[in-house]
């Protein structure tokens, strides 16, 4: 059975779905996404990723017809069609068809798509196994809090990992760790303090990152905002990441070198098994 996808007020088979040539998407990245995790066929973190989206959308001075009613309504009403328990459910948003010049269109008319994926996310290997990552330059241009589609420099990080035998890269600035291709990046170090890079263009507002800062406060672990090298990484009790998608991944090994004793720590563990528990809750 084919799978049905969201376009512009309407859901079709996927065959069917159709997007302009001239989409500003399509020729500029200039688009805005959001990947909202779906468990027991329920939406995880919603609110969260529409108050990212709202600024996304903000940031580039991209408005559409959609209120948040709207966009739970066609998240929902995929899950359903879809039959999906397990998974996650894209959604995009495009400046729309327009003659191709790089200012924007006088009256742009937005694209909306959405379509769900159905994957495990509950049952992860990796989160037994932990995950290897590799180091990378960070290549990507200065407004990473926006969400835009625009991802190239990503992709040939995540395409460099594959090639390296690893997960994730985490992507180096100034030698500081900013984040990786498409996770938060976190440590425990060596005195016990949860560490992350403080928000800011340089990189983007997770949205489990954010949960799993409130947990840490919850449960009475110091963390700080504040940036650390691949050095500290290397030294830390700990390294995990975290994304909507992954949820809380332990990482073992850093560019070849094992973290602590190579083996998923407890406190990553720990902050999956209370991340999923609020999920299932909420």
């Amino acid at each position: 059975m084919s799978r049905i996808v969201y376009v512009n007020g309407v859901y079709v088979p996927e065959e069917q779905a159709k997007v302009s040539v001239f989409d500003r998407a399509f020729l500029f990245g200039d688009a805005i996404y959001e990947v909202t995790a779906v468990l027991g066929g329920r939406l995880v973190d919603f609110d969260a990723h529409l108050a990212r989206l709202d600024r996304s959308l903000m940031e580039i001075a991209l408005e559409h017809s959609l209120n948040h009613e709207g966009l739970r309504e066609i998240h929902t009403e995929l899950i359903a069609l879809n039959h999906v328990d397990e998974g996650i459910v894209y959604l995009e948003i495009s400046r729309g068809p327009a003659e191709r010049d790089f200012a924007y269109p006088e009256s742009p008319a937005p694209t909306v798509v959405a379509f769900t994926q159905t994957r495990p996310l509950l049952d992860n290997p990796y989160a037994t196994t932990g995950v290897k990552i590799v180091t990378i330059p960070d290549l990507r241009w200065k407004r990473r809090d926006i969400k835009s589609t625009a991802m190239l420099a990503q992709a040939m990080g995540k395409q460099a990992a594959k090639l390296k035998g690893a997960y994730e890269a985490w992507m180096v600035e100034d030698g500081f760790v900013t984040e990786g291709t498409s996770s938060s990046a976190f440590i425990l170090d060596v005195e016990g303090v949860l560490r992350t890079q403080p928000l800011g263009s340089h990189i983007l507002p997770g949205v489990t990152r954010r949960a799993v800062l409130r947990l840490a406060k919850q449960e009475g672990l110091r963390g700080e905002e504040r940036p650390f090298t691949i050095e500290e990484a290397l030294s830390a009790r700990e390294a995990f990441m975290t994304a909507a998608s992954a949820f809380v991944l332990p990482i073992v090994e850093i560019d070849g070198r094992p973290i602590g004793d190579g083996r998923p720590g407890p406190i990553a563990r720990a902050f999956r098994g209370l991340y999923i528990e609020e999920a299932r809750r909420s």
